[in-house]
């Protein structure tokens, strides 16, 4: 099984820099790629930010491209979410996945980022 936890969350101002990581235990060593979402009013998740080993490539939202950097350890996994020049459409529940296999995941627990203007 693996698992992931989450922490960096908090309160921050507009403008302000705050780091997210994110660390898998377990059984990691299947884990091919770490993903950050967040999500929506609804309760949709969307991607922020992807780090993928096996191919060695990130992927950003436009919402977020410029301002926030992932990095991660592939031999470790874990993965890091470095977010910059915050703003108040920032404000959401920030969650961690893992892909463990083709199609399977695990999710984090979430940790909350509220940005005040």
């Amino acid at each position: 099984q693996v698992q992931l936890i989450e922490s960096g969350g908090g309160l921050v101002q507009t403008g302000d820099s705050l780091r997210l990581s994110c660390a898998a235990s377990g059984r990691t060593s299947s884990i091919d790629s770490m993903t950050w979402f967040r999500q929506n009013s609804r309760k949709e998740r969307y991607v922020v930010a992807s780090l993928n080993w096996t191919s060695a490539t990130v992927y950003y939202s436009e919402s977020v491209k410029g301002r926030f950097i992932i990095s991660g350890d592939g031999a470790k996994k874990t993965v890091d979410l470095q977010m910059n020049r915050l703003e108040p459409y920032d404000t959401s529940v920030y969650y961690c996945r893992a892909r463990v296999a083709a199609n399977t995941y695990v999710w984090g627990q979430g940790t909350q980022v509220t940005v005040s203007s």
